[in-house]
């Protein structure tokens, strides 16, 4: 064995050794290992590495960190090789790789004209590589595999505190310079102290000189062809940077409806779907990944059993199929009570009846104040005024109106075939969801503000369709089409790692500084479709989000189905919120209110007193919004989290864990993992996996936080395979007289895994 080969052997176990320090493993087979290696081909790191990913099991949680940093070395390696610096620094020179990436074109060169060097200077000082070792080894894996910035051939230049820095000056750089490198150290403090994430756009392209900075989107399509094909050029330029995508499909008429009046010329919804399935395929996002979209359609809509619930299933007219899109429903009040109607034997007896939406504005007549046509789909049932199921009963009364009718349970049956087959569609609870909307003075009392979702089921805001106004040819020559903008609704993410966060007693002085960040990227972002960066600074709507709900709940000894987890809940989210209100007020008070905050249950004091938030301190904060406005039309939504949970190192937004220990597989990797903080303490709270788990259970805690939550929450219902019609009807039941708004997919056991969306990991 050469010099060489003893010296590289010396220094990996030096690496190992000092890597293991702290933590309860035993190295010394690692050690053996390494020392007998036949130098004919393998490499100490890279063995040492893997022996230590191999090992992480439930015996031996801790050898997650051992690897962790075993790879760190690694990056640390390469990137000081690729900048030329002295490896024994770890990290190199801040401003000279801010200059060097400036010039390759992989940063924006707004941070060298927004910053100066003493500037930079003084923020490097903040970067500490000690908060390098908070991260296990597949959180570190995926945040430098995915997100830190490399040269176009994929060589490191980037570290994790250095992608962390990047980040907070990017969202910071257009505050006041008096306060700015504040700023940017407090968001700097949050991010790298793991205590909260950015969503996958920010954490992506933050600093970088492409790619925008928002999650999701979502539009609403008229029935026209001008509309359906406008708004597949929309989704194709916004799916190309990275955006996932919602669309509303409700308003196109049906199979078999009339076109320029003659009869039975429409294909339906669902080649223009596929039309749609085509497009996500085709255009991908940043040449990482297919591009992402969810269509919803309304259960009282004509076409819901004439092909879009088979949409993905493997059975039927493949000429019919749109398997790479995401189908959502959105579902009435009145949909859930005719499943509940039964006859005297217990058989359900309800009726349903679906229309096409072009045909129901030209027969029934409905307006609104300016003459446009109004459809069914344009009402919804308050509390005290039940417009929709008005507006249903007419049309099912009137003779005239072609339906096809059913029975309201054997549309659900269709629904759960789908759900257990392909884990969709989606549920969107469409009444709820607009009773609970604060800004719904906008379309006026009884009108439905909000259709549908995004692409997982946590934004709830409001829209409407961009409509073409006039086309005409200027003095140029040129063509030009004027658009109408409608609201094309954007949701820009972030969360709070609750484990750490909770845990270290941050959340006062996290929750004012991430909720800047927020609003902070509404303007800074360049959104390439006009009218959703219109809507974006319309409502600044933020999605403050959670994860770690597992994590928390075993850190604090409470067990999953228990009513002490359900109330735990209720507490922890109210103070959330009132947090996130009031971060939201005091930026109004720097920066004013959103542009439609007048006459919204914010300034009303509606929001407040629907939620029975009476105490002093929430009476005091109410008189502070009504007098100073609040900063973000909508300011809270709980989105999946899986990937940006696992680099926070803790468990998948309010999901229950998998299992105590499985394998964690994605495209490019198959790690072992176990629970977080797994010791003998919390293994009871973790040691049954979620397809075990009561979903009851799970239902109470959702709708316990989801009264805090303004928008909504993307909520997984986990089944095993062989479970009952009967069963699972009933968990669908409690979700919706639990007052939940949506719910996301129904995983079952039988279903190979589903990859989340990857835009609103956050």
């Amino acid at each position: 064995m050469t010099t060489e080969i003893q010296t590289e052997i010396k220094y990996v176990l030096e690496a190992i050794n000092q890597a293991a320090e702290n933590y309860k493993i035993d190295t010394a087979e690692l050690e053996k290992r390494i020392r007998e290696l036949d130098r004919t081909g393998s490499d100490a790191n890279e063995q040492a590495l893997l022996y230590s990913v191999n090992q992480i099991a439930i015996d031996q949680p801790d050898w997650t960190f051992v690897a962790a940093r075993l790879y760190l070395n690694e990056l640390y390696e390469k990137a000081a090789k690729n900048r030329g610096y002295d490896r024994s620094q770890n990290y190199g020179d801040f401003h000279q790789l801010i200059n060097t990436l400036t010039d390759y074109g992989i940063y924006s060169d707004e941070l060298l004209n927004n910053y100066t060097k003493a500037e930079i200077d003084e923020l490097a000082k903040e970067i500490n590589p000690e908060r390098d070792e908070l991260f296990n080894y597949i959180g570190l894996f995926l945040f430098a595999d995915r997100y830190l910035a490399t040269d176009y051939e994929k060589n490191v230049f980037e570290l994790p505190q250095e992608r962390f820095m990047i980040i907070a000056m990017t969202i910071m750089k257009d505050e006041r310079k008096t306060i700015r490198l504040q700023l940017v150290k407090e968001a700097y403090w949050a991010l790298s102290h793991l205590y909260m994430t950015v969503a996958t756009p920010t954490l992506a392209n933050a600093g970088k000189s492409f790619g925008q900075l928002s999650s999701c989107f979502i539009d609403t399509i008229e029935d026209s062809l001008d509309s359906i094909y406008l708004n597949n050029w929309d989704i194709a330029r916004l799916s190309k940077d990275g955006g996932g995508i919602g669309i509303y499909y409700g308003k196109v008429r049906a199979l078999g409806s009339d076109i320029k009046k003659f009869k039975g010329n429409s294909s339906g919804v669902v080649p223009w779907i596929k039309l749609v399935n085509d497009t996500a395929v085709s255009v991908d996002q940043l040449g990482q990944r297919q591009g992402a979209i969810a269509i919803y359609l309304d259960l009282f809509h004509k076409d819901i059993m004439n092909g879009f619930l088979d949409l993905k299933t493997n059975n039927g007219d493949e000429r019919r199929k749109a398997h790479d899109i995401f189908i959502g429903v959105t579902v009435p009040d009145l949909f859930m009570k005719k499943i509940e109607e039964t006859d005297e034997t217990g058989r359900s007896i309800g009726e349903w009846h679906t229309f096409c939406p072009h045909q129901v504005k030209q027969i029934m007549g409905w307006k609104d104040d300016d003459g446009n046509p109004l459809g069914i789909e344009d009402f919804y049932d308050d509390i005290d005024r039940h417009l929709f199921t008005e507006k249903y009963e007419a049309a099912v009364k009137n003779p005239l109106l072609p339906r096809k009718t059913y029975r309201a349970m054997d549309v659900m049956v269709r629904i759960m075939v789908s759900q257990l087959e392909t884990g969709t569609p989606y549920m969107f609870y469409r009444d709820e969801v607009n009773r609970q909307n604060p800004n719904k003075h906008i379309a006026g009392e009884g009108r439905t503000s909000i259709y549908c979702s995004n692409l997982c089921t946590e934004i709830a805001q409001n829209m409407s369709a961009t409509t073409i106004v006039s086309e005409y040819q200027d003095e140029d020559g040129n063509i030009v089409i004027v658009r109408k903008p409608g609201d094309f609704v954007v949701c820009n993410l972030s969360s709070i790692n609750l484990a750490k966060a909770i845990t270290a007693n941050v959340l006062e002085r996290l929750i004012p500084i991430q909720v800047r960040m927020l609003d902070n990227v509404i303007d800074l972002n360049t959104i390439s479709v006009g009218q959703a960066q219109l809507t974006n600074k319309k409502y600044r709507a933020v999605g403050l989000g959670t994860f770690g709900w597992h994590h928390l709940l075993a850190l604090k000894e409470i067990h999953w189905e228990s009513l002490q987890a359900v109330e735990y809940a209720d507490e922890l989210y109210e103070n959330i919120a009132y947090l996130t209100i009031r971060s939201s007020m005091e930026l109004a008070k720097e920066k004013g209110a959103y542009s439609r905050f007048n006459g919204s249950e914010w300034d009303t004091g509606k929001y407040f007193e629907r939620r029975g938030y009476l105490s002093d301190k929430w009476q005091e904060l109410q008189c502070e919004v009504t007098e100073h406005g609040i900063r973000n039309g909508w300011l809270m939504a709980i989105a999946p989290n899986s990937s940006t949970a696992k680099i926070g190192g803790s468990t998948d937004g309010i999901d229950p864990i998998y299992s105590v220990e499985y394998a964690e597989e994605k495209k490019n990797f198959k790690f072992k993992v176990t629970a977080p903080d797994l010791n003998h303490h919390t293994y009871n709270y973790y040691r049954r996996a979620r397809h075990e788990l009561d979903q009851v259970w799970s239902i109470k805690q959702n709708a316990a936080r989801q009264r805090h939550i303004d928008q909504g929450i993307s909520f997984n219902l986990y089944v095993k395979h062989d479970i009952k019609a009967k069963e699972l009807l009933l968990l669908h039941l409690e979700a919706w007289k639990h007052g939940l708004k949506t719910t996301y997919y129904i995983r079952s056991t039988s279903q190979a895994e589903i990859d989340a969306c990857e835009a609103c990991q956050s």
